[in-house]
């Protein structure tokens, strides 16, 4: 089978990157619109469906690549698949470390290990494409389907019988979380919810896991059926079906990004499904190619670098600070470059501070995409 080119997954893969870019650089994470906060447990804003539609996007890239490393032996594929699952999960340990150094008043001291966290965005995705590969590679599409539908099936299970009874779905009543804890230890995981848990733990990595494969098995499906309406059409009745399969679960095990719930992988896909549908309409179809198109379709050509530099640079850009002004305490106080530029520009452009929030956000996506536009044109691809 000779294998099309989709213009409409690269543009779905960049449109992710950006948004992804987007929803973590706000000026004030006290001042967001809600459409660009995650839902405080249960429930779905826009932004919880970036990071599944991100992993979706893989599934998609990795059935345009699994035909190759099929027609290989066990060797190649076990050697491109672990040395990529370490590098991407190298990286997002090394930015979660990065920059080695903080300042302890004014001296630099170094970052301890002990504090650092080890999952994350980019660790998730690692493990993930890991364990995705290797399904897909031995299971091939139906059996990959199947052992998809099980380990939905097998968590909704475990939360249901390990959880707190009467509280299973909760922060304090998820199985998962004493389990991620006792393997990763409680200095090495994210406190962000104000106790100790990790939003990218491993128990809720398991259903992660399939969103990979769903989104493996769309993009085989559209590439046997071609550039048809009818495949457009399949495409965009079983995204919906598996929206109102979500909605339905959800009564039993709520949707949930925070804890991954198999209802919330139902719902996500289902909506990637139906996103992804427009794109091919769009760009497929009726050629709607322009500056908008290029430019998320720049940030899907190095979608991993440019993820990792728009959270590794203002990190060390923070270490480049000086004295903004001194309190009413006669204490200095610091700031840097880009905070300097949100509390200095952008936060006086409206009295609602989620507006200059939200222009720095922009700025922040605009430069990112400055940079990814001219790595493409030079041809410069940096491959993870």
């Amino acid at each position: 089978m000779k294998q099309q080119r989709y213009y409409s997954l690269d543009v779905f893969r960049g449109a992710t990157v950006a948004l992804m870019i987007l929803v973590n650089n706000p000026g004030s994470w006290g001042h967001i619109f809600s459409p660009l906060a995650h839902a405080s447990w249960h429930g779905c804003t826009p932004t919880d469906l970036v990071f599944p539609f991100f992993l979706f996007a893989v599934g998609n890239a990795m059935s345009f690549v699994m035909p190759k490393l099929q027609q290989g032996n066990d060797s190649a594929f076990w050697g491109k698949v672990i040395q990529r699952t370490i590098m991407i999960f190298g990286i997002g340990l090394f930015l979660n470390w990065s920059p080695f150094v903080k300042f302890s008043e004014d001296v630099l001291v170094w970052k301890p290990w002990e504090n650092v966290r080890i999952l994350g965005v980019l660790q998730r995705i690692a493990l993930c494409y890991f364990f995705a590969s290797v399904i897909i590679y031995y299971g091939k599409s139906r059996m990959a389907l199947f052992i998809g539908m099980m380990i939905l099936v097998i968590y909704w299970v475990l939360s249901f019988s390990l959880g707190v009874p009467g509280h299973m779905y909760s922060l304090s009543g998820y199985f998962g979380n004493a389990i991620d804890q006792q393997i990763l230890g409680l200095t090495h995981i994210y406190k962000g919810e104000g106790v100790p848990f990790d939003p990218e733990g491993l128990t809720s990595t398991l259903p992660a896991i399939v969103q990979v494969i769903f989104g493996y098995l769309v993009g085989e499906y559209i590439q046997l059926k071609g550039k048809n309406f009818d495949m457009l059409a399949q495409l965009l009745l079983t995204g919906v079906v598996l929206v109102l399969v979500g909605y339905i679960w959800d009564f039993s095990f709520p949707i949930n990004k925070k804890i991954w719930t198999s209802s919330y992988v139902f719902y996500t896909t289902g909506l990637a499904m139906i996103t992804l549908g427009m794109f091919i309409y769009l760009l497929e179809f009726k050629e709607a190619k322009g500056r908008w198109s290029q430019f998320f379709d720049v940030f899907g050509k190095n979608p991993l670098f440019i993820f990792v530099l728009s959270g590794f640079l203002p990190r060390v850009l923070a270490l480049l600070r000086w004295v903004d002004h001194v309190d009413e305490k006669g204490e200095k106080v610091y700031t840097s470059a880009l905070p300097w530029f949100y509390e200095h520009v952008c936060k006086n452009i409206a009295a609602d501070l989620r507006i200059g929030s939200l222009l720095y956000a922009l700025c922040m996506i605009a430069f990112m995409g400055l940079l990814a536009y001219i790595l493409d044109k030079k041809k410069i691809y940096i491959k993870v």
